[in-house]
């Protein structure tokens, strides 16, 4: 989100990203409406007004942005902290704490950023050069153990190094002075300021870390918001930075109840929260043009996809027959209809449609059940009673199932006489130890950190990446994704990344099922409230009337 977006079986509204639907879908608001701050005015003279913004929430699960990589906790940590650049209303990456986008030596590879010099953590230490030096170096630190810093960062020359505990420094980021600070990136690469807008690269104040392992429970940042009150459990309060150096938010606070035991729809209907997602059970009521929700109702394309990723490292999904053959005994439509009343588009590619290259014209898997089943009459188990035991894994607690994975079970079984059990990790777990749990299918998902092509397909299922917990491997999908990595002509890059994702496609590497919409509800006394389609929601603007 900016965000790894592994999609939990409960409804989880945070404010980047509102997650629901059946269960797992993506669902959200409205446009997008970031305010770009002005690079010389030292603060904003806006007048910030009362108010309070309430909704419910969960815990996030940490608050340093080093260690975040789903989308909840990014969600909190894009309104407490903020780094060199942010994204602007059209996705594209602008200055926050830079004065202006920075100049680039003429191969590409070295950035000079000049930073504002009015910008301050919330308990008023000022920021220079060196705040950003020291975070990075903290995030590429093997001791931090950060999930992102290798895929956001990992482009500057040194990090590597440094996260193989080669070096104690990263050499491609020198200081030059307060406020000016140079970046030399390994090759040339049209998306590297996109990176800089993800929360790896955001700025914590080196006193603040030092408190104690548990830092983050009181953290110092640099965002619009500052943290006036986390009850685990019960709530969380963002109180109105003062000190920041944009334009200031124009409400007071942003209240949260957290791990409501009263559904979302009640409180909203009854006034006590200002916001909420509908589950897709409420879809005649919030569409009818006559129904009592219609005109509270706010939608909008989100740059997020939900998949079945196989691993490919294990039997018997490691035979690409077999998971094209799990792939084909899926009707989506059917799903769509049934368990998210189509407020999801059908997926069948991993790029959504609305970001820079989508391919209108990529060929799909479909729907085929007797293919499937000859695939694995075909295959050398030669019937599915000799397939080996076949678990799905997901986030969750509490057994309860979304009727999405229902209905995947159920076909699988009807279909191809497969019964696939499924095993839920708590969320703590699942997010920072998929790698090492796994089974043979686990459910995941992926929202945009940036409108890129980069950003879906290299990152997840590029040999050796991070993020491809599946173990996807195909040299030529390889050489594809680095020959338009490096490609300076955007339109020479998008046609090589399609040719890649039709070849994932192609080789099953994962079963994708939707893109994501933005559905949200919003009382008719808040206004200027607005999420982008890479699920970041702007406070700053939002407004509470008398009610």
């Amino acid at each position: 989100m900016k965000k790894i977006l592994f999609l939990s079986l409960a409804l989880i509204l945070v404010f980047v990203s509102l997650l629901a639907g059946c269960g797992l879908s993506t669902s959200t608001a409205s446009s997008s409406a970031t305010t770009s701050s002005s690079a010389t005015t030292s603060y904003s003279s806006a007048t910030p007004g009362s108010g309070v913004l309430t909704f419910t929430n969960t815990d996030p699960y940490t608050l340093d942005p080093a260690a975040s990589n789903e989308a909840l906790s990014t969600s909190y940590i894009m309104q407490i902290f903020s780094g060199l650049l942010k994204s602007d209303n059209n996705l594209e990456p602008v200055p926050d704490i830079a004065a202006s986008m920075p100049n680039v030596s003429t191969d590409g590879l070295t950035y000079t950023f000049h930073l504002r010099k009015d910008v301050k953590f919330s308990d008023g230490t000022p920021v220079t050069a060196n705040d950003f030096q020291y975070s990075w170096n903290r995030a590429a630190n093997p001791a931090t153990n950060s999930p992102t810093a290798a895929e956001y960062l990992g482009d500057i020359v040194g990090v590597n190094d440094m996260l193989s505990g080669k070096a104690t420094q990263i050499s491609g980021v020198k200081v030059i002075d307060n406020y000016t600070l140079q970046v030399t990136i390994n090759s040339p690469e049209s998306y590297f300021l996109y990176k800089l807008t993800f929360p790896a690269s955001f700025i914590v104040e080196k006193n603040n870390v030092n408190t104690s392992t548990n830092w983050w429970k009181t953290p110092i940042g640099t965002g619009p918001f500052t943290v006036q009150e986390w009850k685990h459990q019960t709530d969380f309060i963002l109180a109105r930075n003062d000190l920041y150096y944009g334009d200031l938010p124009k409400i007071a606070q942003v209240h949260m109840t957290l791990n409501s035991t009263t559904s979302d729809m009640d409180l909203f209907e009854t006034g006590q929260i200002d916001l909420t997602n509908p589950s897709a059970a409420y879809y005649d009521q919030i569409m009818d043009p006559s129904g009592p929700f219609n005109q509270d109702l706010s939608q909008s394309p989100s740059l997020s996809v939900d998949y079945i990723g196989f691993n490919c490292n294990e039997a018997p999904f490691n035979d690409p027959d077999i998971r094209l053959a799990f792939s084909l005994a899926i009707d989506k439509d059917t799903i769509l209809n049934l368990t998210y009343r189509n407020m999801a588009q059908k997926a069948e590619g991993i790029l959504p449609s609305g970001i820079p290259g989508y391919n209108d014209n990529l060929v799909g898997l479909g729907f085929d059940v007797s293919k499937a089943q000859a695939l694995i009459k075909a295959s050398t188990y030669g019937d599915a009673a000799n397939l080996p035991t076949i678990t799905l894994t997901i986030a969750g607690e509490g057994g309860s199932i979304s009727p999405l994975l229902q209905a995947l079970v159920y076909q699988w079984k009807q279909n191809l006489g497969v019964t696939v059990q499924i095993r839920e990790l708590v969320p703590e777990v699942y997010y920072a130890q998929l790698a090492q749990e796994e089974d043979q299918m686990y459910y995941s998902g992926w929202i945009a950190d940036y409108p890129y092509p980069q950003d879906f397909l290299d990152i997840l299922f590029s040999s050796g990446s991070t993020y491809n917990y599946g173990g996807y491997s195909n040299p030529q999908f390889d050489s594809l994704i680095q020959q338009a990595n490096q490609a300076q002509d955007q339109t020479k890059a998008f046609a090589l990344y399609q040719q890649a994702e039709q070849l994932m496609v192609n080789d099953a590497a994962c079963l994708p099922l939707t893109f994501g919409e933005n559905y949200m509800l919003i009382q008719p006394w808040v206004k200027n409230l607005s999420i982008n389609a890479l699920g970041i929601m702007d406070f700053n603007d939002v407004t509470i009337s008398a009610h």
